[in-house]
């Protein structure tokens, strides 16, 4: 049997030490200003997130850094990460993916399986995806695979983030990830397949969301 399988569900489990869980990416202020009320407004959320934000740019670039990572491209690893950190809408979007990214670059010295490349410590500031590419392409899982459970574990959290802030129940939190995981095979293939000058970022709904929550009263996230 492949270790592939086991190091991915290692890689996309919510035990992973990089703090996701206390982000929402703006979710939290939607709640707060009555947008997201409800499972049906909560997965409408989710769902325009991943499919025209998320889908659309995090996910090509983390499966480009995949491919660049394995080729040890390291010039494109420092392109990337350079354009995904520019492309946070906000200084919570990009406080956590930096965030995320330090802890898992710690964690990955700390697991000792593969050596890291030197480029790697070299980045001032490491962008999650780069981490989550890196470990993917070292333990040679399948981009098609790596991308999937990233996403996964994106709308994984985010239902978790309205389970908590809306609040929902469980079984309304697994029917959102039921219409979610639906959604996934599409929205991978996409991702795969477009070119980099049709990437987009354009969410506005998200930065404004996002800009909102960092003068919200209360949070019970930090994004």
């Amino acid at each position: 049997m492949s270790l592939a399988l086991p190091r991915l569900l290692q890689l996309a489990s919510p035990a992973l030490p990089v703090g996701a869980y206390t982000y929402s990416q703006g979710l939290e202020w939607a709640v707060e200003a009555g947008l997201v009320h409800d499972q049906a407004t909560a997965l409408e959320w989710i769902t325009g997130l991943l499919e025209h934000g998320v889908g659309r740019f995090e996910a090509p670039l983390t499966a480009c850094l995949q491919r660049a990572w394995a080729a040890a491209e390291e010039r494109e690893v420092e392109r990337l990460n350079a354009d995904f950190l520019a492309s946070r809408e906000s200084s919570e979007l990009r406080a956590e993916t930096v965030q995320m990214g330090y802890s898992l670059r710690r964690l990955l010295h700390e697991l000792d399986d593969f050596a890291l490349p030197e480029v790697f410590d070299a980045l001032p500031e490491v962008s999650f995806p780069v981490g989550w590419a890196l470990a993917a392409a070292a333990w040679e899982i399948a981009v098609v695979d790596s991308l999937t459970a990233y996403l996964w574990s994106w709308c994984e959290n985010q239902m978790m983030a309205a389970l908590k802030a809306v609040p929902l129940g469980q079984a309304a939190g697994q029917r959102i990830l039921l219409a979610l995981g639906g959604r996934l095979p599409a929205v991978v293939q996409q991702a795969l397949e477009l070119p980099e000058e049709r990437w987009s970022n354009f969410a506005p709904g998200l930065a404004l969301a996002s800009s909102r929550h960092e003068t919200q009263y209360s949070r019970l996230f930090r994004s």
